[in-house]
């Protein structure tokens, strides 16, 4: 019985070897087998990357064909480099630096030797590509951008690197991959899945046909397409109003929170960044480290948020029962807080109630409703975390959430910033220590974002749903949830109506009530802002010009369009950001302009000589 039982283990053991050497040997041939066969070439092919389009349906990316130079190392051949370089249009240091990069990386698997060559370039080299063993060709799609305009929204693709393989394994030497904006937030959808061919060699290297009649091959899956909330008209319109000035524009449609132009400025033209150039341009766009064209103003710029923050401050007093409609309170040209400095107020009527203290901006208002806010706590710490708390429903302090990759945070600082700006418990702070957040000029700081946002929530009367750039997704009956959520903020619907009232009045015979501002036949609800500006220069903290701003939404009772301007030394708020707003808003709502006069005023308009000041050398004077 013993005997017979080893007898079988042996036969078992031996049939499990020929059957797993048959499996290997005969009928499995793995994709790794494959790849390290000498006679089988892999050929990737790489699918169409999705379109994208505005919401109303104009096409704003496409596809254009590219092809790239590919060389597998371990197959090459010495070479006439001189030949194969004038070829290439490629210098020999070029040549050898690519072939050192190949080798690096992998001396069996493919890379990049020169990539997204045009057809005219391709079609000098395919006749004589035969005679480089190793080399290849791989055709793939390069973006083909149909507007000049929406940079800082569309992104750009480029070539995944080493850390990029490493994280992302699917990712093969060569390919392309979505790496600012739209084409990076949404690459997984917009890429697509690619092919894999399978080509047998010949002892001369040629190619004899697909491997096994094609068994093995893969078709690729081409990206699916999405439709943007943006609205490409107004888009450019935006970038073209903000020519020659530096700051943003983004405007949302309130009831949805849908993004409707996203303008950062200075901008570029897309198609720089697509062929052979992309990387003298993109250098070229990455070291101005003045102009900053890559810097996103709108996602990333933080900001004093200056007075539109009232509107904010007076909200809280409501909703803390410091302060009702009806009171007034006298402003004598400032605050006295009990500092060395009283803060300021330009000259208006007194006494004002709060729609009157909205429409003049009056800062010893807001100064006294903010103090009356923190000091209705036992401690400025509790007040400080109760007036906190409020803003933070509003979504400020915190990231948006929008499917937009870059961003900051902003500053809504709390009891801890101060304690440890003041050294408490061996320094105590009271309120007049942060009495400037009154008027959006103190610790706070907010992206123009940031800004058209709780914009928009007040529009709503105290809800929102979160920013967001994409409208549908092709294939897909929904967007994600989060973009179809409800919020509430902590503030009580019936507050706004006076805050409305007030944003109103800026228009009427506020801050905003020159003639040469308002646009006839819309209601709109603004409030305007002047941020101060400052910055170093040789280690001085040196004053410049304020920054304009402006907040605004119409019609007023029935809000199709939410916008912050932020214009970056422009002076005061109805200066530049008020008038682009008022623009902007009637492009949006009628598709016309009226206001000739005032959008030849902006479209002309230069900023330029402010900018230059402070690199000038010499003496200057602001605000002039």
């Amino acid at each position: 019985m013993r005997k017979n039982l080893l007898f079988l283990v042996v036969i078992g053991i031996g049939l499990l070897f020929i059957g797993r050497l048959f499996y290997l040997q005969i009928y499995e041939s793995s994709y790794a087998t494959l790849s390290d066969n000498n006679a089988i070439r892999v050929i990737y092919d790489f699918p169409q990357r999705g379109y994208i389009y505005d919401r109303n349906g104009i096409l704003l990316v496409a596809n254009q064909p590219s092809y790239d130079v590919m060389v597998v190392p371990k197959d090459t051949k010495k070479l006439d480099t001189i030949e194969f370089c004038q070829l290439l249009s490629i210098t020999h240091i070029d040549f050898k630096k690519a072939m050192g990069r190949a080798r690096r990386y992998s001396p069996q698997l493919p890379s990049v030797v020169v990539a997204q060559l045009t057809k005219s370039e391709f079609a000098g080299l395919s006749e004589k590509l035969h005679k480089y063993p190793g080399f290849y060709i791989q055709k793939r799609s390069l973006r083909d951008y149909q507007v000049h305009h929406s940079a800082n929204v569309l992104g750009y693709i480029s070539e995944v690197n080493d850390y990029t393989i490493k994280e992302n394994p699917e990712y093969e030497m060569g390919e392309l991959i979505g790496t600012a904006g739209i084409e990076k937030q949404y690459e997984q959808i917009l890429r697509g899945t690619k092919g894999t061919k399978y080509i047998q060699k010949d002892n001369y290297n040629r190619d004899i046909g697909p491997y096994k009649d094609g068994e093995f091959d893969v078709l690729p899956q081409r990206g699916k397409d999405i439709t943007l909330t943006i609205d490409a008209i107004l888009q450019a319109y935006g970038e073209a109003l903000m020519v020659n000035k530096r700051g943003g524009i983004v405007a949302l449609e309130p009831k949805t929170g849908e993004i409707l132009s996203l303008v950062a400025a200075p901008n570029y033209d897309p198609a720089l960044l697509v062929g052979r150039q992309r990387s003298k341009n993109f250098t070229k766009l990455y070291y101005d480290t003045i102009a900053k064209p890559l810097f996103d103003r709108v996602l990333q710029g933080e900001y004093p948020p200056g007075s539109p923050f009232k509107t904010l401050t007076a909200l809280i007093g409501l909703e803390e029962g410091v302060i009702d409609t009806n009171e007034s309170i006298s402003c004598y040209g400032g605050y006295n807080y009990g500092g060395s400095k009283p803060m300021g107020c330009h000259d208006h009527k007194t006494p004002l109630s709060m729609i009157g203290g909205i429409a003049y901006s009056c800062n010893s208002y807001f100064a006294t409703v903010y103090r009356r806010t923190i000091d209705k706590y036992n401690t400025p710490q509790e007040g400080i975390e109760r007036w906190r708390q409020h803003l933070r429903s509003f979504g400020l302090g915190d990231y948006l959430g929008y499917d937009l990759p870059a961003g900051n945070k902003g500053l809504i600082p709390d009891a801890e910033f101060y304690n440890r700006y003041y050294h408490y418990p061996k320094y105590k702070w009271y309120t007049p220590a942060t009495i400037s957040n009154a008027i959006g000029q103190g610790e706070v700081l907010l992206t123009p974002m940031q800004m058209v946002h709780f914009t928009s929530v007040i529009a709503n009367r105290g809800y929102f749903y979160k920013p967001h750039i994409i409208k549908s997704i092709a294939e897909t009956d929904t967007i994600p949830e989060q973009y179809t959520t409800r919020y509430d903020t902590t503030i009580d619907s019936t507050h706004f109506e006076p805050v409305i009232q007030g944003m109103a009045d800026v228009y009427k015979y506020g801050t905003a009530s020159a003639p040469d501002i308002g646009i006839k036949g819309i209601e709109i609800c603004g409030k305007t802002g002047t941020a101060e500006n400052y910055m170093r220069i040789d280690g001085q903290r040196v004053q410049l010009t304020d920054h304009s701003v402006f907040i605004a939404f119409a019609p007023k009772d029935d809000p199709k369009i939410a916008i912050a301007v932020f214009v970056e030394n422009g002076y005061w708020g109805s200066r530049w950001a008020g008038r682009i707003a008022g623009l902007m808003i009637e492009k949006y709502l009628t598709g016309t302009i009226t206001r000739t006069d005032m959008e030849s005023y902006v479209l002309n308009g230069n900023l330029m000589p402010e900018y230059e000041k402070p690199y000038s050398g010499k003496p200057f004077k602001i605000n002039q």
